[in-house]
């Protein structure tokens, strides 16, 4: 599957006002992700996988061990492994969040 087209992906909501478009590559997951301004904030949690959050549109904020960053369009948030983070939307926003390894759950929603 050398293309993909997130639209033609079927949508999933792992929280309130998280709806993704789940893929794969070989060694990575990608979540696209289109969120409610009033959308449930993800918990403080970690996970073995590295995560790259990168925003497209809109504002959220970031938190990575401890500190938060409020990340606008253009911006990358890298999470480290086993690192402690979570995130809140602070205006309706799109993002792309990419997992390596392969992460095969998100927020209890099966990612294939």
């Amino acid at each position: 599957m050398p293309f993909v087209d997130p639209r033609e992906l079927r949508p999933r909501q792992p929280l309130a006002g998280w709806n993704g478009r789940f893929f794969h590559s070989d060694h990575m997951t990608f979540v696209y992700y289109e969120i409610d301004a009033d959308a449930v904030p993800i918990h403080e949690h970690q996970h073995p996988e590295e995560e790259v959050w990168n925003v497209v549109e809109g504002t959220l904020a970031i938190t990575i061990d401890g500190v938060e960053h409020v990340a606008g369009p253009g911006c990358a948030a890298i999470v480290p492994p086993n690192t402690p983070h979570s995130t809140r939307a602070l205006s309706a926003s799109r993002a792309i969040v990419v997992d390596f390894p392969v992460r095969a759950r998100v927020g209890g929603v099966a990612t294939d």
